[in-house]
């Protein structure tokens, strides 16, 4: 059993309590990090004098040479060792000697798996930013082809007034921009290097923590030695965001699942992205939307995880903290798997038109706006409200739609009504007079499609912005 802190205990450590103590098994990730971590240590060790330049030069090549040979799968990260910070050492140490024992002059286990958190967290956000702006730059493309495809807008899962494709595909856009915006101000919130900040209460080596923050890509380093250790605030907002992201993709997905049914039919999924049944062969099931929506509760239960852990903890570490890393990949690993197979599944998804359209007018989409009708024609609102409810009455018990009544129809239930009326409740009309920005109307969208076009453009050009 390989470890960093034997010399205090004359007794070995329980096999059964070194495994339930050992963390190899999933830190094992961070050996890059750590490696990263280590290099930028020693490099700021021997610029402060505390390691010659010999010395730098053997456990930078040491360091260097076990990065390539776990890459390359030369070298196994095994169960032997507790965790990847004695890993690392050990294997320096039998490559390189004592120079390798130096290693970890001037830090503690603490701030060194601090910092590996915060920089696989930090990566980890740049992939889910790149992730969430693909699925905007799909969104974006869908509600530039689908402007003036009109279909109901519901509430309560009711169909309520007629808007257009583009501008519920815009109410998503909104959402993704939001999570987009929040993985950007947790990764500036977070940005702070606490290598250097020792066990609890740094150390009495001469360490340039400024230096060592720039080797990182650090805004610079923490300032309070106990927090540092102890922060897992960001991983908490993370979780948060994440939860807050598979909440909106479960929306999509509840949404894609009824307009694929038979009853909407109002999208048809591509195969790749659907399944079949073991039994009855008309079923195209949405598989992929399906799993998304029951993800979701893993994603939310991660969050859950560390706000429990973190709950009673007194300062600096304690042992529960090294529970924050599984959920925390699990989490990741599911919201960046779920982000992939959406984009594409929207991506490919083919729009019936027709039955959006259709949908919208038997669903009485346009009563608002035979009630404006009466309305701009001197009739009090309250007074228009019932007689388009006796319309409605009327339709249902005929099973036909407002465009289908005669003229002669309308002017049974009120006389106010003319010709006009066709024209005021057409959807087209419905949809094109609603002209406040924000609204479906198509000069409405034009101005947001045209905001989200310079955002978008924005945020490709600036790239990861960090990395």
């Amino acid at each position: 059993m390989a470890q960093l802190w034997g010399g205090r205990f004359t007794k070995e450590t329980d096999k059964l309590v070194y495994n339930f103590n050992a963390s190899i098994s999933f830190d094992r990730k961070f050996y890059k990090e750590d490696i990263e971590g280590s290099m930028a240590h020693v490099k700021m060790l021997a610029a402060t004098g505390v390691l010659t330049d010999d010395e730098k030069k053997q456990i930078l090549e040491g360091l260097e040479s076990i990065l390539a040979d776990v890459e390359s799968g030369k070298l196994e990260i095994t169960s032997e060792y507790e965790d990847i910070h004695s890993f690392v050492e050990a294997n320096l140490i039998r490559r390189i000697g004592d120079a390798g024992k130096k290693l970890h002059t001037g830090r503690s286990r603490n701030d060194q798996v601090a910092l590996d958190m915060k920089l696989y967290v930090r990566r980890e956000i740049v992939e889910l930013k790149e992730l969430v702006l693909k699925f905007i730059s799909v969104l974006h493309g869908l509600m530039k082809e689908h402007i003036d495809t009109v279909m109901p807008g519901f509430t309560h899962l009711q169909k309520a007034q007629p808007i257009t494709l583009a501008h519920h595909f815009g109410a998503y856009m909104e959402m993704f921009k939001r999570d987009y915006g929040r993985l950007c101000d947790i990764y500036e919130r977070m940005n702070y290097c606490p290598l250097g900040s020792g066990a609890l209460a740094g150390t009495t080596y001469p360490l340039d923590r400024d230096m060592t923050a720039d080797l990182l890509r650090f805004k610079g380093p923490t300032l309070n030695s106990m927090d540092s250790v102890s922060d897992r605030d960001y991983v908490i907002e993370l979780l948060s965001a994440l939860s807050t992201m598979m909440m909106h993709l479960s929306r999509f997905s509840e949404e894609i699942i009824i307009w694929n049914s038979n009853e909407y039919h109002f999208v048809e999924l591509d195969d790749a992205y659907s399944t079949g049944s073991s039994i009855m062969p008309q079923k195209k099931n949405p598989d992929i939307a399906e799993l998304v929506r029951g993800k979701t509760g893993r994603v939310y239960g991660a969050l859950m995880q560390i706000l429990t852990i973190m709950k009673g903890i007194p300062l600096a570490y304690n042992k529960d903290m090294q529970e924050d890393k599984e959920l925390t990949f699990d989490a990741i690993d599911t919201v960046k798997g779920c982000m992939a197979l959406f984009t594409g599944m929207i991506e490919t998804m083919k729009i019936n038109k027709p039955a959006m359209e259709q949908s919208a007018k038997n669903g009485f989409t346009n009563a608002t706006d035979a009630a404006d009708y009466l309305v701009n024609h001197g009739v009090p609102f309250r007074d228009a409200h019932g007689i388009v409810g006796r319309l409605v009455l009327y339709c249902i018990e005929k099973n036909i739609s407002l465009d289908d009544m005669s003229l002669e129809e309308y002017k049974t239930i009120s006389p106010v009504f003319e010709e006009d009326i066709y024209e005021a409740i057409s959807l087209k009309t419905c949809v094109e007079k609603r002209t406040t920005i924000g609204a479906p109307g198509h000069e409405a969208m034009e101005k947001v499609i045209l905001t989200n076009e310079s955002w978008l453009s924005l945020e490709l050009e600036k790239g990861d912005g960090h990395e």
